[in-house]
């Protein structure tokens, strides 16, 4: 059986939940820093390269390593890789600072402290994957607690982001991994809690019993 580019009808339902409870719906405001996380998806780039533009931040920090999803796209690394892209599309090279170290979020968010620890830093716009919004607030509140975050992300619909991507389970076991994350992670002590409502919950068991648990944290 090939890879599929739709989102399953009985699945639907549920994974547009997940995909809904994910997005922070932050209104914008401008920011002193605009930080892109590294990942597979070089929509992140995209996004920060709008924003930059738009003039939401003056600076931007681009920060990741690699994972075993991202090595093969991004040899030189995530991070590395992003700056280039939004060189291309015109942000200016005195403008990005690359962190090239962070192999998690909580890494993106510490090593980007860091980075910038000569700069009197008030407020992140933090850029994401639009299913890692809610993670990436919760580590960033956890690890920096003493900056303002305000969240963004391409505003895809679902079906859009799949066929972007180009495999429908894989963007559904992101959801699902994601969404356990949010509850594992405070409890781990590496994020903030979230609130959960009941309909999520209810929604990530019912994609759990379909089988979509190969992104699951393992105890």
């Amino acid at each position: 059986m090939g890879i599929s580019t739709a989102v399953p009808e009985e699945h639907r339902a549920d994974a547009e939940m997940l995909w809904d409870y994910h997005d922070m719906g932050h209104e914008l405001r401008r920011c002193d820093v605009g930080v892109g996380l590294g990942s597979h998806d070089l929509g992140v780039a995209d996004h920060i390269v709008e924003l930059y533009g738009g003039g939401w931040f003056p600076l931007v920090v681009f920060t990741g390593a690699n994972a075993a999803t991202t090595v093969e796209r991004f040899p030189r690394g995530e991070a590395v890789h992003y700056r280039e892209h939004a060189i291309e599309l015109g942000v200016p090279d005195a403008a990005i600072l690359v962190e090239p170290k962070a192999t998690n979020t909580a890494e993106n968010i510490e090593f980007t402290r860091q980075a910038l620890a000569d700069r009197e830093v008030e407020s992140l716009l933090l850029v994401s994957k639009p299913y890692q919004q809610r993670r990436a607030f919760a580590t960033a509140k956890k690890v920096w607690p003493e900056v303002d975050i305000i969240c963004s992300a391409q505003r895809t619909p679902l079906d859009d982001y799949v066929r972007a991507i180009g495999d429908a389970d894989r963007v559904i076991d992101m959801l699902v991994g994601d969404t356990q994350r949010i509850t594992a992670y405070a409890e781990r002590g590496f994020a903030v809690p979230q609130d959960v409502p009941a309909e999520v919950e209810a929604a990530y068991r019912r994609l759990l019993t379909a089988g979509y648990t190969r992104r699951l944290v393992q105890d």
